[in-house]
C-alpha cells in the first residue's frame, strides 16, 4: 500500500554499461544520425 507523498518514477534508458559490453546494442549517436524513442505506459485502477 502506498502512503501519503509516495511516488514512483518510470524512466527510459539504454542497457547499463552498454559502451563497455560489445554484445549490447550501441548507445553511440554519431553526427547526422537521428535518435527517436517512444514510451507508452497504460495504467488501470484495478477496479
Amino acid at each position: 500500500k502506498y502512503t501519503a507523498r509516495t511516488a514512483i518514477c518510470f524512466e527510459t534508458q539504454h542497457f547499463p554499461d552498454s559502451p563497455n559490453k560489445p554484445h549490447f546494442p550501441s548507445t553511440l549517436l554519431r553526427p547526422g544520425e537521428r535518435y527517436t524513442q517512444k514510451c507508452v505506459y497504460t495504467f488501470t485502477t484495478g477496479e
